[in-house]
């Protein structure tokens, strides 16, 4: 199609709208530290951009989810699957054929679309693009730790006004890649070796969450766990093989990767991915485990995003889904962090376990007008996700009673308010916490978080054949909580029950039965005169820095295992 055809198809169309609107005003577009422009990209070069199209029935989806996942309704674990999702949020015929018309006026091509019809990703031509999206300008930029190179616009872009009620957002435009803040700390001191450990391994874990050589998969279900991450790593099996030879020997192991969804290059491994593989799959341990890995995108791709539309693009997915990546809430516009809530519900009435890292930060901090307040991170502050918080062992060297990881993330969302589900808990802790900060500093209406924690502190990690000690975050944490979400899992499915799906609605109905309460610490937060660095501080029962606490294996099956 000639460029004088397309350039009229899109007059006519910008003509018959009367104007333009932003989908998303609100959206940071600086560019992030660390981050440099290598100039505007060639007008010929070619553009992948993801188009989100208007739902329609999410009402009523919200519905099923709370009924899917309340242990009290008879329509408790009768997932959906995904056909039942598609008939009822696939956008409406008009909406389908006003964008597939606007697009192919702009000479879009090779438009994929998913099993849900709400997503379409098509090629353009820069040129086309910027004539697609007014105000956008396509630059190459390169940045993070692994300096990579993405292709973004840093202006906002327009659409017609006629694709209003059609369209979200367009994905591929504004937001860069997240960095890991996963940190390794300085080897605490410590005078005389009897009876202690040198940091958390496999085995540290399974004593201090009372898990035996026989809590492992049977190798008998169809019983299957994943990891995903969006930082440019890459996971290397033979780690994987000397970790599990190094900290493995004492309970049965897989020691390969079932299924890599996407690119796995050749690149140095990444501690972070290196991380996740190996807890997870010693955690949740002989279990089939699938790594969705991101390297390799087109570089105007957004990785999360690609991931979610994998999710919508799968039949069959694995039960439990452990995840490590954040933004600010802040950061991101209201129609895309709208949308990606949408995408997370509709996960959840599938039966999907998505467990998200809190981040490591504690309450966060940023100024507001002048003033300081607390900075919440998403997806973490997602109503339709199980979120996990740090701890520290009391006894850096002993396995004993865990206390608050200082960095551990948590607090309340300033876009999503409480789900019901929370009620009871969120109000005991602000009616009863003797150390609450002033509430200018937060949204006491938001849904608050996280909901459980794990160990974050001191982790063993082989990366590129190296074993690295002392390794933390709630990057940790998370798949440790996974896998063994997993191994109750295989109890279920072995006695005939559906895999758990979206936990949240069942761990605070049953008050956090089967978890350690954590009750001491508090996590980090504004460095000012009025704070003093403290963010909220763990209690008795739930808390906005551990949840409801850590596992206790044997008691949380015991309470998780039936119906």
């Amino acid at each position: 199609m000639g460029l004088r055809t397309c350039l009229l198809g899109l007059l006519a169309l910008i003509v018959a709208s009367k104007g333009s609107y932003s989908p998303e005003p609100d959206q940071r577009r600086t560019l992030p530290p660390g981050w440099v422009s290598l100039g505007p990209v060639d007008p010929e070069e070619e553009l992948s951009l993801t188009f989100a199209l208007r739902q329609q029935n999410l009402e009523r989806l919200s519905e099923l989810v709370q009924a899917v996942s309340d242990p009290g309704s008879p329509r408790y674990g009768k997932y959906l699957t995904i056909e039942d999702v598609a008939e009822l949020v696939r956008p409406s015929p008009l909406t389908l054929h006003t964008v597939k018309k606007w697009l192919l006026a702009a000479g879009a091509r090779n438009c994929n679309s998913v099993t849900t019809q709400d997503f379409l990703t098509c090629w353009l031509s820069v040129r086309q693009a910027e004539l697609l999206l007014p105000g956008a300008e396509f630059h190459r930029y390169v940045g993070g730790p692994a300096k990579i190179h993405v292709v973004r616009s840093l202006r906002p872009y327009q659409l017609p006004q006629a694709l209003a009620s059609h369209v979200d957002f367009v994905g591929g435009l504004h937001r860069f890649p997240p960095t890991s803040s996963l940190r390794q700390r300085p080897k605490p001191q410590v005078a005389g070796s009897v009876g202690l450990h040198f940091g958390v391994t496999p085995s540290v874990i399974r004593e201090r969450y009372n898990l035996t050589a026989q809590d492992v998969g049977s190798g008998t279900t169809n019983n299957s766990q994943a990891c995903a991450q969006f930082l440019e790593q890459y996971f290397h099996d033979s780690d994987l093989a000397e970790f599990m030879h190094l900290f493995g020997g004492n309970f049965a192991h897989q020691t390969s990767v079932a299924r890599v969804v996407g690119k796995q290059g050749r690149g140095r491994a990444g501690i972070e991915a290196s991380l996740d593989v190996q807890y997870l799959m010693s955690a949740g341990a002989n279990i089939s485990t699938w790594v969705y890995s991101s390297p390799g995108r087109h570089e105007a791709q957004e990785p999360f995003l690609q991931w979610l539309l994998l999710l919508s693009n799968e039949s069959s997915l694995p039960h439990v889904h452990t995840v490590s990546y954040g933004d600010d809430e802040d950061s991101l516009s209201s129609a895309y962090i709208q949308r990606v809530n949408t995408e997370l519900m509709k996960a959840a009435s599938r039966g999907l376990t998505l467990l998200f890292a809190s981040g490591d930060s504690g309450a966060g901090c940023w100024s507001v007008s002048g003033r300081h307040q607390f900075r919440p991170s998403f997806p973490a502050s997602s109503p339709y996700v199980t979120t996990v918080g740090g701890t520290s062992f009391q006894n850096p060297f002993r396995v004993t009673n865990e206390i608050v990881d200082y960095i551990s993330g948590g607090g309340f969302s300033n876009v999503f308010p409480r789900p019901s589900y929370q009620e009871e808990a969120v109000v005991q802790f602000l009616n009863s916490s003797p150390h609450l900060p002033p509430s200018s500093y937060f949204n006491g209406s938001g849904r608050a978080y996280p909901d459980v924690a794990a160990l974050s502190d001191g982790y063993w990690v082989v990366s590129n054949s190296v074993p690295i000690p002392w390794v933390s975050g709630t990057s940790a944490s998370t798949p440790v909580f996974g896998g063994l979400i997993s191994l109750i899992n295989e109890h279920r499915i072995l006695s005939g029950h559906p895999p758990l799906g979206f936990l949240n609605p069942r761990l605070y109905q049953q008050h956090g039965a089967g978890l350690f309460d954590v009750t001491h610490g508090c996590h980090e937060s504004c460095l000012n005169e009025e704070v003093e660095g403290q963010g909220f501080c763990s209690g008795p029962g739930w808390d906005p820095v551990t949840g409801w606490g850590t596992p206790n294996f044997p008691a949380l099956l015991k309470t998780l295992l039936n119906p």
